[in-house]
Order: structure tokens, then C-alpha cells, then sequence
């Protein structure tokens, strides 16, 4: 200090009224120390703190403060600098060290000046960050014995920042474990795709897409994906990101291109909050039912260059819809079409055709009688060898259907009575194959078919064939002489 006074300046007041916290110090022991450290063959000083941590106490220890200004007094909330120096244990403890030993290294590389942010305390206690910049002032650089550091307070920066940093990691927290699969993308490229076929004058996209389906596949190939969460890595049996996003052929294929086309027609629309069901595919190639919801996030609306997509697996519900659905239509025991289907099915042929319309009416014979002799565990199984025979011997437009106890229609549009008894033929020859592989028990089908050619004969034409199934039915019991059901 006396040689900045000397100078002829009022360096004395300009430090002492400085707005920043001004600290002159001394360093040289610490220099000696270093001598020492070096002589003893030190060459590395982090891993001799490392190996020695109270080493880097001892260098705290060395350093002396000769002076101090108001604004550090105020600062660290000090009467005077007495009080200060005698309680500098209380400002300089703590996190502090960690700091003061960036600053040592800089020093014993050869610098002579020094800066880093650290944590001091004030003398009631209150934590205060600050940016520490320190500087061997010139002429003392061999014995480090006048050192001037300033301290500016940072306090409020840093809490802004810490809350910033809580912040973000709280919503990369949600982002990371949410319980739906979260996607963040990039859409910019295909909004400037969609911005292009604009200025070609298209204003029908709906007509521009049928025409050119390939741009479909295009905007898909300019999707970026930035980022996915854990429950999508789980959701789509990936093991980490990498492997997902290098095998996203594997996930967005096949029905995914109708629904991305429906997706960009609503983005062409404006509509940037978009839901519907999707359906994507697991990296093992099981089928994943999604209900996706897209939203272009806010403040970017004009590029699309951040979208988010949550993905909920609806695999399960979708199951169990088509099973419900399944039941509503199917017998369970023979997994033949049920009587409500059958029912609809010949009111729907009634109004619409094709014609000719053809009907087999069938009937087991023997149920009650095995039910008697043998149980019904027996009789079903009857019944559902019934259904294997009419499941391998009609063919889809024709259905067949158990629509009583032992009473089977099978209905074949657009086929007259020859194909009809094409059909009963077939029946009769696969009922004996499955009579061979099932010996213990034979089973006897009674059939009766008749053929209509409009929808006002559909009634008439079923009442036939059951009356010709009834009388050979009635024949069989003869033959049998079980007097009849």
C-alpha cells in the first residue's frame, strides 16, 4: 500500500471507498511453502491434495489479510476490521476450500493472477457466493507478500441459477419418470416441406397426398427425434436410447403411414394439439396399440422445431375390445358365429344379397342321449368337434353358426343349390375324417339345404331346408330305432 501511495495518487481513498470488496494480503508464506513443497520433490499439486487433504488446510492457514475496505465490512456484516480478522474461521470455511484450491493450482502453474467463484460467510452466518479475482501486484512477484483480491457479490445470481438448475431438473425429473411414454421432436424439416408445396400453389393436400403418397414417407424421414424417456425405452423393449433411435424403422412402419398422413393433414390445417390411436411396433415386432397425443410446444409454433408426443399403451384395452367383440359374434364352445350373428348376417343377405343366397340347416344327432349316457362334459366336446368340421369346410364369404343347442345354419351367398351340396359334401367327408381320429364316439349330423334368389324368399328358403334336415333327421332316429330326440 505504501508504494501505491506513493505514486502520488489517493490510492489510499480509492481503495478504501471501492464498490467491490477489496482485500490486500499476504502470500508469502504460502510461497514458501511451495518451495518447501518443491524441494521435497512435489511436482503434481492435485494429487498431493488429494493424498495430503490437510495440505490444503495448511495453505488456508498461511494466508494473511493486512487489510480490508468498507465495502468488505459491510459486506460480511463486520463492525470494523478487527472483528473481521479475528473472525476469519467463520467467513472462510466449509465449501470454501474446494474453491481456494482452484485458486492454488493456478498460482503454483506460475500465474500471478487468479479467479474463481466460491462460497464465503458472513459473520451472522448468511452464506454469500462470490467471484473471487486476485492479482500479485506488481514489483512484490519473487515474495507474493502484497496480493490484492476483490470479491464481488454473486449471491443472487447463483440462487437464480440454483433455482433455474432445480427447475430444470424437476421437469427433467417428470420428463425421465413419467408413467407414458414422452417423445421430443423436431418437426421443423416437415414444416418447411408443408411450407413449399404452399408456394407451388396446392391448397387441396388431401388430393396432393393421394397423389403423391410418397411424401408421406418423406416428412417421416425428416423427423428428428431429440429426446425419449425411460417408460418409452420399457414401453418399446429397448435397452437404451441408441438402440431406439437407430432401429425407428422397426417401430413406425405398416399402418403408422396412414396415421402420420392423417397427422399431417391436421398439421396443414393449423391443428397443432392433434390425439388418436396409433399403432406401432415393439423392437421384438409385437403389436403396440398407442393412444398418441402431438402437441407443437409453445413458442414455437411458427418452426415446429419442438413437438411433443405422449404415448399410452392400449394393447390390453384393445384386447379386451376384440375379445368382447369376439364373444358378441362367436359361439365360445364350438367358435363358430353365434345366433346374434347369424341373425344379422341374414337380415343384412336379405336386403343386400348376392344372390343367389344358399342355406344348409343342420343338426346334430345323438346329443341328448350322450348328454344322458356319457355327460354333457361329453356332449361338448361333440359340439366342438362339430365346429372344427364347419370351420375347415366353409369359407369366408360363407359363415357357419351355431344358433341352438345342437342346431348349426350355414349361410353361402352368391352360390345356388349345386354349390350348396358342394359344400354339404364336403361337410359329410371331413365329419367321417374326424370320426376316425375321434373313435370312441361318432358324431351324426342331420343337413338340409335350399336356395333362394331374392331377399322376400330368404324366410321361405330357410324354413325349407330346415324341414328337409328335420326329415332326415326323422330317418336317421328310424334307422337307429331311438323313436325320435
Amino acid at each position: 500500500m505504501e508504494s501505491l501511495i506513493a505514486s502520488g495518487l489517493d490510492y489510499e481513498h480509492m481503495f478504501e471507498l471501492a464498490p467491490v470488496s477489496l482485500w490486500l494480503e499476504d502470500y508469502s508464506a504460502l510461497k514458501r511453502l511451495f518451495l518447501q513443497w518443491r524441494a521435497e520433490g512435489v511436482e503434481d499439486l492435485r494429487a498431493h491434495f488429494a493424498a495430503h487433504p490437510e495440505a490444503l488446510r495448511q495453505c488456508s492457514a498461511v494466508l494473511r489479510v493486512v487489510r480490508v475496505n468498507q465495502r468488505t465490512l459491510h459486506l460480511f456484516v463486520a463492525p470494523d476490521q478487527a472483528t473481521l480478522l479475528a473472525s476469519l474461521g467463520q467467513v472462510f470455511r466449509d465449501d470454501m476450500l474446494a474453491g481456494l484450491e482452484l485458486e492454488l493450482l493456478e498460482l503454483w502453474e506460475g500465474s500471478l493472477s487468479f479467479a474463481n467463484r466460491t462460497v464465503n460467510y458472513t459473520l451472522d452466518g448468511q452464506r454469500l457466493d462470490v467471484q473471487i479475482r486476485g492479482r500479485i501486484l506488481p514489483g512484490h512477484e519473487e515474495s507474493w507478500d502484497s496480493v490484492l483480491v476483490s470479491l464481488e457479490d454473486v449471491t443472487a445470481e447463483e440462487r437464480g441459477a440454483r433455482k433455474l438448475r432445480r427447475s430444470e431438473q424437476y421437469a427433467r425429473d417428470l420428463f425421465e419418470y413419467s408413467p407414458v411414454s414422452l417423445w421430443v421432436e423436431d418437426f421443423s424439416a416437415i414444416k418447411r416441406l408443408l411450407d413449399d408445396v404452399r408456394a407451388q400453389g396446392i391448397s387441396d393436400f388431401t388430393t396432393f397426398l393421394k397423389v403423391h403418397p410418397e411424401f408421406v414417407s418423406r416428412c417421416m424421414q425428416e423427423i428428428r427425434v431429440v429426446d425419449v424417456n425411460r417408460q418409452t425405452l420399457r414401453m418399446f423393449g429397448a435397452t437404451d436410447k441408441l438402440q431406439l433411435l437407430s432401429r425407428l424403422g422397426r417401430v413406425f412402419r405398416d399402418e403408422m403411414i396412414d396415421s402420420f398422413s392423417d397427422q399431417l393433414q391436421d398439421l396443414w390445417s393449423g391443428k397443432l394439439v392433434q390425439h388418436r390411436e396409433v399403432v406401432n411396433y415393439a423392437l421384438s415386432g409385437d403389436v403396440l396399440h398407442i393412444h398418441m397425443q402431438l402437441a407443437v410446444l409453445d413458442g414455437h409454433a411458427d418452426d415446429w422445431g419442438l413437438v411433443l408426443l405422449s404415448l399410452v399403451d392400449i394393447t390390453a384395452r384393445k384386447k379386451a375390445e376384440a375379445y368382447l367383440e369376439y364373444l358378441g359374434k362367436h359361439d365360445v364352445l364350438t367358435q363358430l358365429r353365434n345366433r346374434a350373428f347369424y341373425i344379422e348376417e341374414l337380415n343384412r343377405l336379405a336386403r343386400k344379397g348376392p344372390w343367389p343366397l344358399a342355406v344348409i340347416a343342420i343338426d346334430m344327432n345323438g346329443l341328448k342321449e350322450a348328454n344322458d349316457e356319457h355327460g354333457h362334459a361329453a356332449g361338448d366336446d361333440m359340439l366342438r368337434r362339430v365346429g372344427e368340421v364347419l370351420a375347415k369346410a366353409v369359407d369366408a364369404p360363407a359363415c357357419a353358426a351355431r344358433i341352438g343347442g345342437d342346431e348349426f345354419m350355414v349361410l353361402l351367398p352368391a352360390s345356388d343349390e349345386r354349390g350348396a351340396e358342394a359344400v354339404k359334401e364336403r361337410i359329410v367327408s371331413l365329419l367321417e375324417l374326424n370320426n376316425q381320429f375321434y373313435p370312441g364316439q361318432p358324431v351324426s349330423l342331420s343337413m338340409g339345404v335350399a336356395c333362394c334368389e331374392s331377399g322376400s324368399q330368404v324366410e321361405a328358403a330357410v324354413s325349407r331346408a330346415d324341414q328337409v334336415m328335420y326329415a332326415e333327421k326323422a330317418r336317421y332316429y328310424k334307422e337307429k330305432m331311438l323313436g325320435g330326440r
